[in-house]
């Protein structure tokens, strides 16, 4: 393998495009494309596909970007032991905790589970990468992965050797924009005021979908659907601008009115839904296992 080209790839997947990953390499987009077709032919796959103006990493290429992080972060380490800089090789070695994400699982939640993982002593390296339960959860089982965040239990119908450990649970949420919701105002009290709002709705691998649709025929209510969305923060965004109302989980709803500038239609505490580290050990020893765990139960879902 040539890692001239390896390393090419690393930088345009870090970078988000060929166009950026040129400037900050002072190469040509057409040299750098050339080089990764290169490194594609070698290894038989597919790395990175065309998405509007930039690019995403295919399956082989989220693989191939997290051997490339270890690589590249190997490379680093070593050319600060050999000139001394302390923090290499030479002073101990660098702990590595690899986590994968489901794509179900809102952005903020991961990283409020995982941020207690960062503040340990001594320091880990963590490596983070998301993708669909189904794959990650087959890194997990070749030791690739030391832990999966999933917004559902180790599915039972998949052969992999490995235990859900539940971190807690919230209520449901609804959110609005202000432009929605002063162009529809109204004496209606949640939930009922859902028929008469647009609803961004998630998408269909998200566990809350199924149980969300589940809530709103209980309730009788068939509100008109504007969207679907994978995505929870594009989901946020159409909100945020009155696309639609959205759902999120109830432990975020501070940070997320803060954030976007929404206002909170109404909660569903009985629309609940659960989050669970999974892992190979049934009993936790690892230590960033542990302190996300420990802090997920006595802090963010109390």
């Amino acid at each position: 393998m040539n890692y001239k080209h390896l390393h090419y790839f690393w930088a345009v997947a870090q970078a988000g495009g060929v166009v950026k990953a040129g400037e900050r390499l002072h190469v040509t987009p057409q040299t750098l494309s050339a080089q990764i077709k290169l490194l594609e032919e070698r290894l038989g796959q597919q790395l990175l596909r065309k998405v509007g103006r930039g690019v995403e990493l295919t399956a082989a290429g989220r693989l191939a970007l997290r051997y490339a992080d270890e690589i590249f972060a190997a490379g680093a380490e070593l050319e600060q032991a050999l000139r001394g800089e302390g923090g290499g090789r030479g002073a101990g070695p660098v702990a590595r905790f690899s986590v994968g994400v489901a794509d179900s699982v809102p952005k903020s939640i991961a990283y409020h589970v995982l941020e207690p993982a960062m503040r340990l002593r001594p320091a880990m390296r963590m490596l983070c990468s998301e993708g669909k339960l189904s794959s990650l959860l087959g890194e997990l089982a070749v030791h690739r992965l030391d832990l999966v965040i999933s917004d559902v239990p180790l599915p039972a119908q998949v052969s992999v050797k490995a235990f859900s450990h539940v971190l807690g649970k919230s209520g449901t949420s609804f959110f609005a924009g202000p432009a929605l919701l002063k162009a529809h105002r109204g004496g209606l009290r949640f939930p009922q005021v859902l028929e008469r709002l647009p609803l961004l709705l998630p998408g269909p691998d998200s566990a809350v979908r199924p149980r969300l649709e589940a809530w709103l025929r209980e309730q009788g209510l068939q509100p008109p659907v504007a969207g679907e969305f994978d995505d929870s923060a594009l989901v946020k965004a159409f909100g945020r601008e009155g696309g639609g109302v959205f759902v999120a989980p109830t432990v975020l709803e501070a940070e997320i009115r803060r954030q976007y500038g929404v206002s909170v239609v109404g909660r569903a505490d009985d629309l609940a839904v659960e989050f669970y580290a999974i892992s190979i050990e049934r009993r936790i020893t690892h230590p960033a296992v542990a302190a996300i765990t420990n802090a997920a139960r006595r802090q963010l879902f109390t």
